[in-house]
């Protein structure tokens, strides 16, 4: 009788689809403990509070990719370790910020008042007074230097992207442009004086320089933003005007400035948020006055950050009341500043090429 051999059955092991992973509340657990031990740690140890939170993240950094490598495998453990001090570094660059934010909400907040915007600081002696020449100086100098930088700027880069062709002259530019993108401000204000002195004689004081030496400030940033703007315009856009026979200075006017538009206006709305705050090349050509003055061309005329140099560096007797009016005036130029950024991104946005999907 011939019995009949069956194979033996094979056993397979089942794998899972997913591997492991640490529940969603162990970064928070982690981050409890950490802080627990760093806390008691720093107790005992008498430790401040920036101490604790050191020790907190560095414990955290320790932790939570120790438990991800025992239960998730090295790879997710580098991750999650990656991931903690990019975040880290992220809070220590916003610390000082944050810091500076709030030093000035807190001390210009209590300056702010309808007299504070409206007045101005003229035969004000003590208490009261205002910005309002300042910030009229500052608009004023402001729009003097963009309407000399914008039209420069972004001929220059016409020229470099459309026409120079990384020729000899168009290198030169270019290198000029770097450095004059790394000049100290104050270096542009003696530039500025210097040359009105040429015409009006020493000790002349007036807005317009101030404008000159601004404007002497936003023209390589100017350059900068619209020649990166033009760069990203497509060559098929150029090649299919050059097809129709369309010269090129029409190409550039019709096509490669419209499409590159928004990128420009918020290149130079950044580049006045950019010197809206210059204090070294006011101080010396433009000078400072305490009555409200709406012609450039004509004696001193203030602005945002000299009047806040002046009024902490001489803050008069007492000197709570100039101290109180520089920090009002720190916080007004803050606003400022951010309102222009805002404004930077808004209009890029509404200017930017619309695209149908």
């Amino acid at each position: 009788m011939n019995a009949v051999e069956t194979a033996p059955e094979k056993t397979y092991t089942a794998l899972p689809l997913v591997a492991p992973q640490l529940p969603k509340w162990a970064p928070l657990i982690a981050l409890l403990i950490s802080g627990s031990v760093a806390g008691l740690v720093s107790l005992l140890a008498g430790w401040g509070l920036y101490a604790a939170a050191f020790v907190t993240v560095l414990l955290f950094a320790i932790v939570l990719p120790a438990w991800s490598r025992g239960v998730e495998g090295a790879r997710r453990s580098k991750d999650r370790l990656a991931t903690i001090l990019i975040w880290s570094t992220f809070g220590i660059a916003l610390i000082p910020l944050v810091t500076l934010i709030w030093q000035v909400v807190e001390n210009g907040a209590p300056a702010l008042s309808a007299e504070f915007l409206t007045y101005s600081m003229r035969n004000v002696v003590g208490e009261g007074g205002g910005i309002y020449h300042a910030i009229v100086g500052t608009l004023i100098i402001t729009a003097w230097a963009t309407v000399i930088s914008v039209p420069i700027g972004v001929m220059t880069a016409i020229y470099l992207v459309e026409y120079g062709n990384n020729r000899l002259p168009a290198r030169i530019i270019t290198f000029l442009v770097d450095v004059m993108t790394g000049i100290p401000s104050i270096v542009a204000g003696l530039f500025a004086y210097a040359l009105f002195v040429l015409f009006f004689g020493p000790g002349v004081r007036m807005g317009f320089g101030g404008s000159v030496a601004l404007a002497v400030l936003m023209i390589p940033i100017v350059v900068r933003a619209t020649e990166e703007m033009l760069k990203l315009v497509p060559h098929e856009l150029r090649e299919a005007s050059y097809a129709l026979g369309v010269p090129k200075w029409r190409t550039v006017t019709k096509v490669v400035l419209p499409t590159s538009l928004g990128g420009i206006i918020t290149g130079v709305t950044l580049a006045i948020a950019r010197v809206a705050g210059e204090t070294a090349p006011l101080l010396i050509i433009a000078g400072k006055t305490d009555s409200v003055n709406f012609d450039a061309f004509s004696e001193r005329m203030a602005s945002l950050p000299v009047f806040i140099y002046y009024s902490y560096m001489q803050p008069g007797v007492p000197p709570e009341f100039g101290q109180e009016r520089a920090w009002g005036a720190a916080l007004v130029l803050i606003v400022l500043v951010l309102f222009l950024n805002l404004l930077a991104r808004a209009v890029g946005r509404f200017f930017a090429p619309k695209t149908k999907r």
